[in-house]
């Protein structure tokens, strides 16, 4: 029970250091974040109406590049290790003031690129015959010196307004 009450008392405090991580970026600009170039842009805009209600629909694009001068990898010590798909996060674009109406997000991460390799194994078929096939496997993440990758969200935000991205760093 006492440590409810300290994670309750925590909890603010948590909240703000993870939120003073993060820093303000605009529409085409590139931030640098620890050694990562990241650009925000608008690609669409759109004016819809939810409920008799306003709004502005946004599909932005996220796209880092790996500047730190060396190479992450994160290899999996077994198919079940999901600490890896966690680990695997580079950068996270916040939208303050995204409504999150129709499905849509509040914010969007990056990821590594996974490395995956293709498993021969033997097996039979439905007839009983033996014979090979191939599975492929995740053996691990990677983001090279140099690499750009890139990924996608929608934002809808209230009518009149745009969106108010902040950026952090999610690398360990």
């Amino acid at each position: 029970m006492k440590w409810i009450k300290t994670l309750v008392f925590l909890l603010p405090f948590l909240t703000l250091a993870s939120i003073t991580n993060a820093q303000q970026i605009k529409d085409g600009e590139t931030v640098n974040v620890d050694g990562i170039a990241v650009t925000y842009s608008v690609v669409n805009k759109e004016k819809l109406t939810i409920k008799d209600q306003n709004f502005d629909r946004y599909k932005v694009l996220a796209s880092v590049k790996n500047n730190t001068g060396k190479s992450f990898n994160i290899r999996l010590s077994s198919s079940l290790d999901l600490t890896g798909i966690s680990n695997s996060k580079i950068i996270e674009l916040d939208c303050v003031n995204a409504t999150g109406a129709r499905l849509t997000s509040k914010k969007v991460q990056v990821s590594m690129k996974s490395h995956t390799i293709n498993v021969t194994y033997p097996t039979k078929d439905k007839d009983g015959k033996a014979i090979t096939a191939v599975l492929p496997v995740i053996a691990g993440y990677y983001f090279d010196q140099g690499q750009v990758i890139e990924n996608d969200a929608i934002f809808i935000v209230p009518a009149g307004e745009t969106p108010q991205v902040t950026v952090r760093s999610l690398l360990k």
